[in-house]
């Protein structure tokens, strides 16, 4: 049997354009001679769809777009996802499908039987799981057709059918398929691949594993489809972060390739860059205004908006105050230079002595603290806030997951935005990417990533005035966050006890502000946001 894999990327409710997607490459399968054509997982109206698949618009141009594919699907078999209405009143009202459609018809549906509530999940919210399951027959081939998660828990304690791929394989099956909607993390390509290999090892077949790429704001899928064969060898792996296409046929002679590898930190700037560019041409936005510091973070997101966008298409806004070092001017504009964006000055001196002016009765008998600091942010966040809705530009975050993990950012000011493009990416990382992008050339300037880090609200300011130094902050943040250990696991790993309280604290205290902030590209295991579901008034334990 040819297979074709089509990853493609989909626009959530754009039914239309993904229509149209769908049943090019249908045409284009059976032009190259395939048997059967596979897309990913929900790929008929997009996922994740969230509360749109609670409209009954949203489902009937769903089975609207699933008639007309099937209308264009003759002389090659076809499988898709798609929700598909439940017929029982008594449960959820969609199930997560995979569908075969062949000669114009839909042939079989293999509903998603392990449905993930965890992280950025919320499956069970919308569909009911599957309680009963069978390989189907596609074009003489005994087929285990699995949706995502199905394949991935063999923990018969998560399934309402017991160990669902030992009740397939009871069926001696010929092939698995999984149609997959995968996010990515920077972490998760190993553990993906282990799985798929343990389930050939396993069935003692081959198998074919299509997810989906392109960004949704904050989740992004890396594509990365794959067909083993019955070694458990790699066939084919489609590109990452690209939408791509290829036809293959499942016999052990055919030739081996070994997977792709990339650094940490390369799949990260892709992963940056995918959810930028789908960010804006899924909106229909088209230009970007930022905030430039002359610091690290600014000086990343503006070189990751200038690749994504154009530079053309980024306008860099220069802000300096009494405080602003003159170096700190010359590596904004450096990096303008580098990068060729527009940018403007506007400095924020005369407009900081007028709040000055206007509060002094108010603040009669108080000496200048924090509140005069917050109000320089909140004076920068309005002026790009301004310019953002004069041009119509998309105002860009810059603050890094270290500073929104401690509360480290004033709210209304250098937290505003409409995206948080490094907020998944800590401190530490933040210097390695920012490396990693001057691989070639320098873009971002060298002394921004030798210069001890600084807000520059205050006279001398330094990060680690108010902050652990940032190796030793972002490796008990990652235990709090990626790992989810207690404060008191942390502590019999060997790290300070006063210091894991600390940081415990800040991370707890901030959670409000993080509520308020921007959606953020998510390329870690855990970043915040959806995935990580915390209350706003609590006593937290240690």
């Amino acid at each position: 049997m040819k297979i074709a894999l089509a990853q493609l990327n989909y626009h959530i409710g754009n039914f239309s354009e993904n229509t149209k997607k769908i049943i090019a490459h249908i045409t284009k399968a059976k032009s190259d001679g395939a048997d059967l054509v596979v897309f990913a997982e929900l790929a008929v109206g997009g996922y994740p769809a969230k509360d749109l698949l609670r409209n009954t618009q949203f489902i009937d141009g769903c089975a609207g777009s699933l008639a007309e594919i099937a209308s264009a699907c003759f002389g090659i078999s076809c499988i898709i996802g798609a929700p598909i209405r439940n017929s029982d009143p008594e449960g959820k009202p969609l199930y997560n499908t995979a569908v075969v459609i062949e000669n114009g018809e839909i042939r079989h549906l293999c509903k998603k039987s392990l449905l993930p509530d965890y992280d950025v999940f919320d499956e069970y919210r919308y569909f009911e799981p599957n309680r009963q399951v069978s390989c189907i027959d596609i074009q003489g081939q005994k087929v285990a057709l699995t949706v995502c998660e199905d394949l991935w828990d063999d923990d018969a304690s998560n399934s309402y059918v017991g160990d669902l791929m030992d009740e397939l394989r009871k069926e001696n099956p010929t092939l698995i398929i999984n149609i997959a909607a995968s996010p990515f993390s920077y972490v998760h390509f190993e553990n993906r691949i282990n799985v798929l290999k343990r389930n050939v090892i396993k069935a003692a077949c081959p198998l074919v594993y299509v997810n989906q790429i392109g960004a949704h704001a904050d989740i992004i899928f890396d594509g990365r489809s794959l067909a083993l064969d019955r070694n458990g060898e790699v066939l084919t792996e489609l590109k990452r972060f690209e939408e791509d296409y290829a036809v293959v046929q499942l016999v052990d002679k055919a030739e081996k390739r070994a997977y792709q590898t990339a650094s940490e930190m390369a799949l990260i700037h892709e992963a940056l860059l995918l959810g930028l560019r789908d960010y804006f041409r899924k909106s229909g936005f088209q230009k970007a205004v930022l905030g430039l510091s002359g610091g690290l973070d600014s000086a990343l997101v503006a070189a990751l908006a200038c690749e994504a966008l154009g530079p053309e298409n980024v306008l860099a806004v220069l802000m300096p105050s009494i405080y602003s070092s003159d170096h700190s001017l010359k590596d904004a504009l450096d990096l303008v230079n580098n990068t060729g964006c527009s940018h403007h000055i506007i400095p924020i001196k005369d407009i900081a002595s007028a709040f000055d002016h206007t509060l002094s009765d108010v603040f009669t008998g108080r000496q200048p603290d924090l509140t005069e600091e917050n109000i320089q942010a909140r004076i920068r966040g309005t002026i790009l806030m301004a310019l953002s809705n004069k041009f119509g530009h998309i105002l860009l975050n810059t603050s890094n997951k270290s500073e929104a993990a401690v509360g480290y950012g004033t709210l209304y000011g250098d937290m505003a935005g409409s995206l948080s493009v490094i907020g998944d990416v800590y401190k530490t990382q933040a210097y390695a990417l920012a490396n990693y992008i001057n691989r070639d050339r320098e873009i971002i300037p060298v002394n921004t990533l030798v210069k001890a880090p600084s807000a520059e609200l205050r006279p001398g300011q330094k990060d680690s005035d108010s902050l652990p130094p940032y190796d030793l902050l972002d490796s008990v943040l990652f235990q709090l966050i990626e790992l989810e250990k207690s404060g008191a696991e942390i502590v019999q790993a060997g790290f300070d006890e006063a210091l894991v309280s600390r940081i415990s604290r800040m991370l707890n205290n901030a959670e409000f502000k993080r509520f308020q902030a921007p959606p953020i590209l998510r390329v870690s295991q855990k970043a915040f946001g959806p995935g990580r579901a915390m209350p706003l008034v609590a006593k937290y334990p240690f």
